[in-house]
């Protein structure tokens, strides 16, 4: 009982990293755009972190805890060790200031320490490994389209007006779209550790929580997240709201707005994604409205290697964990 309590510790841990390591993800744009203080941007996205737990039934968390690894063949030392990969690459790369995925540290720190466990493929529940490396690549294009649309038509619509008339009204709008985007940021990311210690119960005890996620998780796992939020993730916000593209209100407005609609898009589809791969998508998306070159290319290069290297870094470190434990157990 003490393992399974020190886990679910640990996941709540995790899950408040997620929202240290995602704020910048939720308040990059309003703070670029200067419409709320980095304290007053944290808050408003931590309110709508902590509501998004409670919202639509939890097919993200259902994907995560069961269709990940077979439950039949892990232990409750491979939820651990998953973890501790999750932990180590979130914590390496917010200290490099790099934008990666919290959600798919997890699943590379899940695959690499079933791998540990049994070294064969089939441990792994390829459905939705699939998807989710599937959606390594739709959820940022989908941003991004999405963000290239919005913004053509914000522009658009605001040819012939002021732009000091723009700039004001789309302050007050950014107020809007950074909440949907810190609810869908609250959607998806949340249900990740809810999804983790489901998992746990399961193998802990199959017959009671196979069909059940309790409440106690969902409101801890709402809360953690919330909590992270709200301390904030300033070395990556530096990177997320200046250094891809300088934005403006109306730019932040539709970065924000494309990243919410894909992210509460896929979450009611229990598709786990990255906020940080749409939302850096979205971003891209309205620079290139203004001309290819307004984009910092190389930035934006050094982020995805830091994506395509995240899943096999947690991977192997989620594998290295689960060998060291297996020599006390």
């Amino acid at each position: 009982m003490l393992l399974i309590i020190s886990i679910i510790i640990m996941a709540l841990i995790f899950d408040f990293i997620n929202g240290f390591h995602d704020a910048a993800n939720s308040i990059a744009t309003v703070v670029a755009t200067k419409v709320l203080k980095p304290v007053w941007a944290v808050g408003w996205a931590a309110f709508f972190n902590f509501i998004a737990a409670f919202l639509f039934e939890h097919h993200v968390a259902a994907t995560v805890g069961k269709n990940v690894v077979d439950l039949n063949l892990v232990d409750e030392y491979v939820v651990m060790c998953a973890l501790i990969g999750a932990i180590a690459w979130n914590i390496i790369t917010w200290l490099a200031g790099l934008p990666t995925s919290s959600s798919h540290a997890l699943i590379g720190g899940l695959v690499g320490a079933a791998l540990g466990k049994i070294p064969s493929v089939e441990v792994l529940e390829w459905h939705g490994i699939t998807k989710t490396v599937v959606f390594i690549f739709v959820s940022p294009m989908l941003g991004l389209v999405l963000g290239l649309i919005i913004m053509t038509i914000v522009a658009w619509i605001c040819r012939n007006k002021a732009p000091g008339r723009v700039d004001k009204w789309f302050r007050s709008l950014q107020l809007f779209s950074a909440g949907a985007y810190s609810l869908g940021h609250g959607l998806n990311d949340a249900q990740k550790t809810m999804g983790i210690i489901w998992m746990l119960l399961i193998v802990a005890d199959p017959a009671k929580y196979t069909d059940h996620l309790p409440y106690w998780v969902i409101l801890f796992c709402g809360a953690a997240i919330a909590l992270g939020t709200m301390s904030g993730g300033w070395r990556i916000v530096k990177t997320m709201g200046a250094k891809i593209t300088k934005l403006k209100p109306p730019g932040g407005f539709s970065a924000e707005t494309a990243g919410a609609i894909t992210l509460i898009g896929v979450s009611y589809l229990g598709i786990p994604v990255s906020t940080t791969h749409t939302i850096t998508g979205a971003i891209v998306g309205v620079g290139a409205t203004k001309r290819m070159s307004a984009v910092r290319w190389g930035v934006a290069g050094r982020i995805i290697w830091a994506w395509v290297l995240t899943i096999p870094a947690s991977a192997i470190i989620g594998w290295l964990s689960y060998m060291t434990v297996k020599l006390f157990i």
